[in-house]
């Protein structure tokens, strides 16, 4: 089978897992009964064994997209002699007489006559492991163990697995599919009337929900759709957001750079809970912070890179066999090894995250202040070491500048909370010693008067996008042209072409085979938009946005060349920093941000 461009996938999600759906209308990908299990539609990443699930019309999608404000998605096609939509929803609401996990596929011919295709085929694991299947009345059970799917169609019987039905329907017809999870709990079928209540259910909760964005400006249908997958991509029984829905989608085709992403990293989560506290939604960066006390517990004051939806330190890595990969692209990996790392900078982005919430008037309590004053001493008593640096890499540590300025945040902004707060203010005399050592140490170590920007690390002369960061980490307020000429620098030697930017080029002149990563763009918009240079931020963003395409969701990365997505997808950090950039960009014109001037209260980085 044919695996689609990585970003033609549209996602569905319930806040407990997520189906990636091809443009053709295959679900290649679904892990049961939540983000981190194994998947019962795996053909994304295995187009020999993996399971699909197919809805399709014969003809053209003339065009897709999500109802405004809200995760249901309709696509409409043209067939040879008949117009049809099909509408598809997950709804988010489970409590009562509903199945754990429920998918609604609805299909209605609203002109002349179309022919429907349907292929049910779900395999469990990697590689895929048909189920053991039998009849509930007209409903089709498909049983792992203590799991089962179910299948529901109206009218009729669904196709057994594998199998490949058509159905002829005229102009008002229609055929609704419904699968349904049960893990460990009796099965519970539903009626058909049930069934389409559940997509205008789903609609208006997402509606609701998106009505209390307070973001008003230009990019806001992008921003609430960074905002919506950002929540579809939060374990709701926990609290913990997962980097993307996927595991092993290649940062280079044909490549090796192939990672699981099934798992929260307190770092991205950070950036996204700011972005959703600069949105006015609160509620969202206190359950992270939740969650990360219950996580971090019989850790700190040191922090994972990574965690469980559980908040435990996960499995070993490993490569697993017998799967092709997507196009090609191995191994297939599932856990990460990142998890054993120590990267400074998550550091920053957890403790910013609290000051955003203090600066917004939600009061830490006591167990959270505690939590991030056991982070601020570790950082104070740690920051000269080396790290593996934001991008994890594999071999030694180094002195990475932008892990120092996360650093500087972490010291910093506790040292504003517990001066806020008016409480533990010799501890914070001491986070503001150490703050400003470090500043001394990375203006010396870390910048070059050769190439008049800061580095990747200390004493080299590569450069890392990361260092974009410098803006927010207000380390330079007092000497914004080196904030201006390091953006220029960074602009200038890791440029992918147009708005886009390679992470790094440690070689110092061609990239490696990877593709352009989002996030970093997303941090020029920031940065540029902290200098005082607004209408560029704007300009810059403008067509960043416009990659998200028809549906505007946001891989890790976009080959430069064919503009493609790469990477796991979507990617939280993306649609995050999306967010942080749309909203700097509104701070600046508010406040009338110039260079070295503070930053508006309460407005997070991008």
């Amino acid at each position: 089978m044919t695996q689609a461009p990585i970003g033609e996938y549209a996602l569905l999600g319930d806040t407990r897992s997520a189906a990636l759906i091809s443009r053709r209308g295959s679900i290649d990908w679904l892990c049961l009964p939540r983000f981190d299990a194994d998947p019962v539609f795996g053909l994304l990443i295995d187009a020999e064994h993996g399971g699909r699930f197919e809805l399709s019309v014969a003809g053209e999608v003339e065009a897709r997209s999500y109802r405004a404000e809200s995760a249901v998605l309709e696509t409409h096609w043209r067939a040879p002699s008949g117009i049809a939509t099909v509408t598809e929803a997950m709804p988010v609401n489970v409590t009562g007489l509903r199945p754990q996990l429920a998918l609604v596929r609805h299909v209605e011919c609203t002109a002349g006559e179309v022919d429907v295709r349907v292929v049910f085929d779900p395999r469990l694991g990697m590689p895929g492991r048909r189920p053991r299947w039998s009849w509930r009345g007209d409903a089709l059970l498909c049983e792992w163990g203590s799991l089962a799917l179910l299948l529901q169609c109206f009218p009729g019987r669904p196709p057994e697995p594998g199998a490949e039905t058509t159905t002829r329907l005229g102009q008002g017809g229609s055929l609704t599919l419904l699968a349904s999870l049960a893990d460990r709990t009796p099965a519970v079928l539903l009626p058909r009337s049930t069934a389409l209540d559940l997509i205008e259910e789903t609609d208006r909760d997402w509606r609701r929900w998106a009505e209390e964005i307070e973001y008003a400006g230009p990019f806001r249908p992008a921003v609430v759709r960074s905002l919506i997958t950002l929540r579809l991509l939060t374990y709701s029984p926990s609290g913990a957001p997962v980097a993307a829905p996927t595991t092993s989608l290649p940062e280079e085709l044909g490549g090796e750079l192939n990672w699981d992403y099934r798992y929260a990293w307190p770092r991205d989560a950070g950036i996204g809970s700011g972005a959703f506290m600069a949105a006015g939604l609160t509620q969202e960066a206190q359950a992270f912070l939740r969650w990360l006390q219950i996580a971090s517990r019989l850790t700190l004051p040191r922090m994972q890179v990574l965690y469980t939806l559980d908040g435990t330190h996960g499995h070993p890595e490993r490569e697993i066999a017998g799967v092709s990969g997507y196009r090609g692209s191995l191994p297939v990996r599932a856990s990460n090894a990142a998890a054993r790392q120590h990267q400074l900078d998550v550091y920053g982005w957890v403790v910013d995250t609290a000051w955003h919430l203090a600066s917004l008037g939600s009061e830490l309590d006591g167990p959270s202040w505690r939590m991030i004053r056991s982070l601020a001493d570790f950082v104070a008593g740690c920051w000269r070491s080396p790290d593996a640096g934001i991008w994890e890499e594999r071999d030694q540590h180094k002195q990475h500048v932008s892990s120092k300025l996360m650093a500087f945040v972490a010291l910093d902004r506790a040292a504003r909370i517990a001066r806020r707060r008016g409480q533990d203010l010799e501890r914070a005399q001491r986070w503001e010693r150490e703050r400003d050592a470090l500043r001394s140490e990375v203006r010396e170590q870390g910048w070059s008067t050769q190439l008049n920007s800061y580095t990747a690390t200390y004493g080299s002369q590569d450069l890392d996008a990361a260092l974009l960061l410098v803006a927010m980490s207000e380390l330079e307020d007092d000497r914004p042209e080196r904030i201006r000429s390091t953006v220029a620098a960074v602009r200038r030697r890791l440029s992918a072409g147009g708005v886009l930017l390679y992470r790094n080029r440690p070689s110092g002149d061609a990239a490696s085979g990877e593709g352009a990563f989002l996030a970093c763009s997303f941090w020029l918009v920031d940065a540029l938009a902290r200098s005082g240079a607004v209408e560029e931020a704007e300009a810059v963003m403008t067509e960043l946005v416009a990659l998200g395409g028809e549906l505007g969701l946001l891989a890790e990365e976009v080959d430069p060349g064919s503009g493609e997505m790469l990477g796991n997808h979507p990617q939280a950090l993306s649609h995050a920093t999306l967010v942080a950039a749309a909203l700097s960009i509104e701070a600046a014109k508010a406040s009338g941000t110039r260079p070295g001037s503070r930053r508006k209260r309460g407005v997070p980085a991008a």
